[in-house]
């Protein structure tokens, strides 16, 4: 919801774009879609057949669904037993990106990554884009698939999910929170730029632009297989949904006030672009603690899994209040 390598010179124009959009999807963005040029045939040569789809990434979790108050059938995974951490991934994202924390943390903890609203193997839904019926999604996959309290991890969009679902239901549920490389509405105001050019390269060139998004978000190699079905699955995002979920209509002071709401105890792992944010989030809340990953992209916990896992394990064991 919501988004680091150096690229060559013949791709600066792209992974500036890219760039933008990361930043905007901080605090949120917007704009509308337009079709792929199609490929003509040689006259009377038979069409080749299509490619296979990719295969999700093998996994030690189950999956399971749940249907919301409004009739939206949510997909998750799990795995473990235990005490649970819920999972919620970023901006068109699919569960199955959190697979290293699925199987680094599931030995000691129930892990459940969920498949938000229109991502992955979710129902797209036909409205629900937006912080306050995100948020209540989370806190009815709470209800259902967890017995006591919870540690929360959002990251990306799944930060703004996450803040949505504390500010307006509360933090009785959760036992801690874990917010993953996004602005939480602190410090200075980013100043005014040009409008971002990544969501009209979308509507035209759909896929290529999302797997440029996509390798964009590691600074670590990635098998090309698992970009490619990465992507794929958030292909199944439609472009409208994509749209509004890059376009919160929320001061971003909606996102500090939220944090500042819960005395549980905080997790805040970034990426040196947020520190300055980090430092005040130190200084204001009486609980938090600031983890900085200077050599990790956006999918940090991916790109440095096991230093992940250890703050998480660390967190949850010592600081959670179950």
């Amino acid at each position: 919801m919501f988004p680091g390598v150096h690229p060559p010179r013949s791709h600066l124009r792209r992974r500036t774009a890219l760039r933008g959009a990361l930043a905007a999807a901080a605090l949120a963005i917007g704009a509308p879609l337009a079709a792929r040029a199609q490929q003509r045939a040689e006259p009377r040569a038979p069409a080749p057949p299509p490619p296979a789809p990719p295969v999700q990434p093998r996994s030690v979790a189950r999956s399971g669904h749940f249907v919301t108050s409004d009739k939206v059938r949510l997909h998750y995974l799990e795995a473990g037993q235990g005490r649970t951490i819920l999972f919620v991934p970023g901006w068109s994202m699919p569960a199955f990106i959190w697979e290293p924390q699925l199987a680094g943390l599931s030995p000691r903890w129930r892990t459940v990554a969920m498949d938000p609203r229109s991502q992955g193997r979710s129902q797209v839904a036909r409205s629900g884009h937006e912080p306050s019926r995100r948020g209540r999604d989370i806190g009815e996959a709470i209800e259902r698939l967890a017995a006591d309290r919870v540690v929360l991890v959002g990251w990306s969009l799944g930060v703004l999910d996450s803040l949505a679902f504390v500010q307006e239901h509360g933090d009785a549920r959760i036992a801690g929170l874990v917010l993953v490389d996004n602005s939480v509405g602190e410090g200075t105001p980013p100043a005014p730029s040009r409008p971002s050019t990544f969501l009209p390269s979308l509507r035209a060139e759909r896929e290529k632009t999302m797997a440029s998004f996509v390798k964009a978000m590691y600074a670590t190699p990635q098998d090309p297989a698992y970009l490619e079905a990465v992507t794929r699955a958030a292909l199944a995002t439609p472009y409208d949904a994509q749209a509004k979920l890059l376009s919160y209509q929320r001061p971003r002071e909606y996102w500090r006030d939220a944090l500042y709401a819960t005395r549980r105890p905080v997790l805040y792992a970034i990426r040196p672009r947020f520190a300055a944010q980090g430092d005040a989030v130190k200084a204001r809340h009486a609980d938090a603690g600031v983890e900085v990953f200077a050599d990790a992209g956006h999918a940090l916990f991916v790109d440095r899994a096991e230093r992940f896992n250890a703050l998480l394990e660390a967190f949850c064991s010592g600081r959670a209040q179950w």
